[in-house]
């Protein structure tokens, strides 16, 4: 009797509505897992139709290109003879869920909705689907009629079932699934189920890989099993990078590890395990066994088909591994740049554009171009064709087979050091030595006279000249002469994205890079419609800590040596006067505070849903060893005047790389005002009344029955 199985599990690289590459890609997928020897191949969360589709699920034309695509790998020679799990909206009942519709053989085995729906943070599929709440049932679905007449089935099973097939027993999972405190596949292994497959399209988050391998991993731990986890891939056309990382654990240890970042648009991970090994792991434990004998039963769909053969006694299973996880710097280095080359070869363009200022932020950015340029010739070594079709698209050139980084870079990415009177000889260097390093064909260029222009059209028509404060104007005044200098830069950034290959004699425009962090988003550090504003923004979600621990890596792995005057040089914007040609304006003096306290703030504010009273009572403990509780209260106070004061610029930001769960993106992840109260009366009074307290003074009464 056969008892070992090899199962399949894919990364895929897909984009919302397109059907067409996300068949190819399915089917490519499936391909590899047959000739690996799977009887079972699992895909990632809606892959047919793509992820984030959004209000696109809205639509009919959504379900119905997506049974289109369904009806093809039906009808798949490469689809036959092994168990395919793929992901799809379906429409039942006219109730619209999340599911997957697994089939062999050109049958439909079971369509399986999802029952716990993420909705929160980035994701809302409540606003989409309904989740199936009939635990352990199910109930007829009719199938459309295109489908109907492939697989001669009316009628197939919808809900929660399993799948028994001659030698074991499958049980499906969806992303969102696996992260709820009592997940599916608990009672199911109790039941017997000894396969779990989990479909996910879960995004990049720093830090985040450690947490779901550990998810992963203690499914089986406790339970004992075998775990396949699919994940997608790309950008999918959003601020999200789904990052792979798909995985097979048995019995808690992990036995195939994907990759957690790839410029592979397909990648099929296999792994041979003994069954045996799962029921002899769950006969030991006898708190389990115990459990086992009073689960309620799933009902159970009987398959004719089996995952082993019947002479398997030479087959070799895997072995478990040692999960490799990155650093910090490393999946900053990987994970922005292939976000960069998903948004550079799906818009059509032929490069990047960055206004390269010299400070640490930009060149953070064009050290992530240069990271993609690297990863983009290791794949065409490694012999991947599809990336050096898109090299070669994006060139225009059916020659070029790129080999060295710095090449690449000179033809991909432009960088610009747009120079003013304020500006200083050693951010000019540092731009023009780093752009030397990484092979950019760099620009220099100044504004002072369109600046000059732009102030005299407005003295002529106001009988006005503004100034700056050290030239005697008000802090009114001195603040607009800046903000025309930083909005000057952006109109120039389009205008050479736009020009700048034209003017070469080359075809195709260009993608232009934001480069404001996640902390100066979060404080309003940034002048609205300045060079902020632009097409993306890889840094967007990252903090300035953490970036400065990228381009320490950067300098290391990359030999940028250019990179170590940047990272100790003060962060300036440099848009007030030099004295004696000499910076004197710093980012972290005009904000009036740190960059690692605005972290703090950003982390509390978000993800610890504190508002300003709640934050001072964290922080007079996290602090109490650097400030005093009136010095505590002030940088609260200070914190949320700003932020509330700069709301509003968080409604144009810019598209950003999503890799901090502080993010104030409020497009899509962070749904709070942009137009508040900024002093705050209330909440400042309870902070107020209880520093009082804190240092022994009496308190309002009155107020203090308040509080």
């Amino acid at each position: 009797m056969g008892r070992k199985v090899t199962v399949a599990t894919c990364s895929l690289n897909q984009w919302a509505l397109d059907f067409e590459g996300n068949l190819r890609r399915i089917l490519r997928s499936i391909e590899i897992a047959r000739n690996k020897g799977a009887k079972y191949r699992l895909g990632p969360e809606l892959e047919i139709c793509g992820y984030g589709c959004w209000d696109h699920y809205f639509e009919s034309d959504t379900i119905l290109h997506s049974y289109q695509v369904l009806a093809q790998l039906l009808v798949a020679p490469v689809a036959q003879n092994i168990i395919c799990d793929v992901g799809m909206p379906v429409m039942h009942r006219n109730v619209r869920y999340n599911c997957r519709v697994i089939f062999l053989n050109g049958k439909i085995l079971l369509i399986r909705p999802k029952m716990v729906l993420a909705n929160e943070g980035n994701y809302q599929e409540m606003r989409w689907f309904a989740p199936w709440q009939k635990s352990r049932k199910a109930e007829d679905h009719f199938l459309p009629r295109m489908i109907q007449e492939l697989t001669k089935q009316e009628l197939v099973p919808f809900g929660d079932l399993v799948l028994a097939t001659k030698d074991t027993c499958i049980g499906t999972e969806i992303c969102e699934e696996l992260w709820t405190p009592h997940s599916p596949h608990i009672d199911m292994g109790l039941d017997g189920v000894e396969i779990f497959t989990n479909s996910s399209g879960s995004h990049h988050v720093l830090r985040k890989a450690h947490t779901r391998v550990e998810l992963v991993n203690l499914a089986t731990l406790k339970n004992g099993g075998i775990y396949l986890l699919a994940n997608q891939k790309g950008c999918d056309g959003d601020r999200l990078y789904y990052d792979g990382c798909s995985m097979i654990s048995v019995n808690g240890s992990t036995v195939a590890q994907g990759a957690q970042f790839s410029l592979d648009d397909v990648e099929v991970l296999t792994a041979t395990v003994d069954l045996e090994d799962v029921r002899t792991f769950r006969a030991e434990i006898s708190s389990r066994n115990l459990m086992a004998s009073k689960v309620v039963p799933y009902t159970r769909v009987k398959v004719d088909f089996a995952l082993s053969c019947h002479d398997d006694v030479l087959v070799s299973t895997s072995e478990p591994i040692q999960w490799q996880f990155h650093s910090i710097g490393e999946e900053i280095s990987l994970g922005p740049a292939c976000w960069l080359w998903d948004y550079l070869r799906r818009s059509q363009q032929s490069g990047f554009f960055l206004p390269l200022s010299g400070g640490l932020d930009s060149s953070a950015v064009a050290c992530m171009v240069y990271s993609m340029c690297r990863q983009v010739c290791q794949a065409v070594s490694n012999g991947n064709k599809e990336v050096l079709a898109d090299v070669q698209r994006i060139l225009n050139r059916d020659d070029v087979v790129p080999q060295d980084p710095q090449k690449l870079c000179g033809q991909l990415l432009t960088t610009c050091y747009m120079a003013s009177q304020n500006s200083s000889q050693d951010t000019y260097n540092r731009a023009q030595e780093l752009a030397e390093q990484i092979g950019s064909y760099h620009i220099n260029l100044n504004i002072d006279g369109v600046v000059k222009a732009i102030v005299e059209i407005f003295r002529l028509v106001t009988g006005k000249m503004p100034q700056f404060l050290v030239h005697g104007g008000s802090s009114r005044e001195n603040l607009a002469m800046q903000s025309v200098q930083a909005r000057v830069r952006m109109v120039f950034a389009y205008l050479f994205a736009q020009l700048s290959f034209w003017s070469r004699g080359m075809r195709g425009g260009l993608l232009v890079l934001g480069s404001t962090n996640v902390d100066e988003s979060l404080r309003g550090y940034l002048t609205k419609y300045d060079c902020s504003s632009a097409d993306i923004n890889p840094i967007g979600g990252i903090s300035k800590t953490d970036l400065k621990t990228f381009i320490q890596y950067c300098i290391e792995r990359f030999r940028l040596l250019s990179l170590r005057s940047i990272v100790s040089a003060p962060a300036t914007a440099e848009l007030e006067p030099l004295a004696e040609g000499q910076v004197v304006q710093t980012d972290e003096e005009d904000m009036g505070m740190t960059y690692k306290e605005l972290s703090v703030f950003g982390r509390l504010r978000k993800m610890g849903k504190a508002g300003p009273y709640s934050m001072f009572c964290k922080l007079i403990n996290m602090w109490k060893e650097i400030c005093t509780p009136r010095e505590v209260a002030e940088k609260v106070k200070h914190f949320f005047r700003m932020y509330s004061l700069n709301r509003h610029k968080m409604t144009v930001l810019t598209p950003s790389y999503h890799a901090e769960n502080y993010s104030p993106d409020d497009n899509r992840f962070d749904l709070r005002p942009f137009l508040y109260q900024s002093s705050w009366p209330w909440q400042f009074r309870c902070i107020d009344h209880q520093v009082m307290k804190l240092e022994g003074a009496e308190g309002d009464q009155d107020f203090e029955d308040l509080v």
